[in-house]
């Protein structure tokens, strides 16, 4: 079956709208038709940031707002990559829209994603699939990181041990221990580009740390970096997830409350280390045969964030995930569309080794365009 799907995805760094038309072959990726980036009005991108940090009593009235306004703005990304790629609309099978997290707490069975999928179906006259991680809440996962099938789907056509790295606003890996499904595990690692975003927000101003460019002007500082991975997250054993409610700067605040009294350049490079070691650390354990490190995500174009865990993984092979195929801002709204593409098509989307749901199960729930 297969076909044509288009994907939605915002991440946890809420840095706006990721769009893909992909057309999949027997359950793998075979084309990218078109890729286009939508941004956040910023003032709707400003008050999703305040909410998915501090999570401040809102109105009902806000609340339902807000599940409106960002329905309308995944539609609109969703019919601009349409129109970019010249497609036509009735060509594609279905959308794969993950919405906007604002809070998640998988080990409790919580998650939060708006982004009114009734809005998207209506708007682009497609059918529309959504709300992912809840059945696998209500089968006793976490709900995340679901991304982990698609990347065995992606990259698992090989012989060598490898790791997949997302470095998204959480940093999250993918164990692929050879091409079958069976060993392929994945788990939040904990922070990534959302602490430190949030820091360069509020020292400089500027939305995020171009190339690590900040960071590395400043000395991490070790007192800093201890006290940090002495969270008894990282030493958690998977299934775990997380998300940017939990590491966020009042985390770093309450763990290290004499930041104030460094440099804000040694906090940055502090920030980067902690991520290069905890995601270093997790690898470590869980894939210690790994040769080759696949990453994807934002964080990719951090150069100093990248040369840090090639420093801790000493002997792994570290490269983006365009030379395996799909360029890494792209991954996660085309692992999306194939999600959707297994709903659909009845089959499953989550890997119980992961989440830790007690079985396989087609994620999301299907939205048909009115009328």
């Amino acid at each position: 079956m297969s076909g044509l799907y288009l994907g939605l995805m915002s991440g946890t760094s809420i840095d706006g709208i990721d769009a893909v038309i992909a057309e999949f072959e027997a359950g793998r990726l075979a084309k990218l038709h078109a890729a286009h980036h939508h941004d956040y009005p910023p003032p709707l991108r400003a008050r999703l940031i305040e909410l998915s940090l501090d999570q401040p009593g809102i109105s009902m009235r806000e609340f339902c707002t807000l599940d409106v306004d960002i329905g309308l703005s995944f539609a609109a990304a969703a019919r601009e990559v349409i129109s970019r790629s010249g497609i036509p609309v009735g060509a594609i099978t279905a959308i794969g829209s993950h919405g906007q997290t604002l809070f998640h707490d998988g080990p409790r069975g919580l998650t939060l994603q708006l982004g009114d999928h009734n809005r998207i179906a209506a708007a682009t006259g497609i059918t529309t699939v959504a709300d992912f991680r809840r059945i696998d809440l209500a089968l006793g996962g976490q709900g995340a990181p679901l991304v982990p099938a698609f990347h065995h789907a992606m990259f698992a056509d090989f012989r060598e041990p490898r790791c997949v790295l997302n470095l998204g606003g959480i940093a999250n890996i993918t164990v692929l221990p050879g091409a079958g499904i069976d060993g392929v595990i994945g788990f939040d690692t904990g922070p990534a580009n959302g602490l430190m975003d949030e820091w360069m927000r509020v020292c400089s101003g500027l939305a995020f740390d171009a190339e690590g460019a900040f960071a590395a002007r400043g000395s991490a500082d070790e007192e800093l970096i201890a006290a940090l991975l002495s969270d008894p997250y990282f030493a958690r054993p998977a299934p775990k997830s997380t998300g940017r409610d939990y590491f966020r700067l009042d985390w770093v605040r309450s763990r290290y409350p004499r930041i104030d009294a460094l440099r804000t350049e040694d906090v940055q490079a502090s920030l980067a280390a902690v991520t290069a070691r905890s995601v270093a650390s997790a690898i470590k354990e869980a894939a210690p045969a790994v040769a080759r490190l696949i990453v994807c995500g934002g964080g990719v174009a951090n150069t100093l964030l990248l040369r840090l865990i090639g420093e801790a993984l000493p002997g792994v092979v570290i490269e983006s995930s365009s030379q395996h195929g799909l360029a890494p801002e792209w991954i996660e709204a085309t692992a999306f569309a194939w999600l959707a593409m297994r709903r659909i098509e009845g089959k499953s989307g989550n890997l119980p080794a992961v989440t830790g749901a007690s079985h396989l199960s087609p994620l999301g729930c299907v939205v048909l365009p009115p009328g």
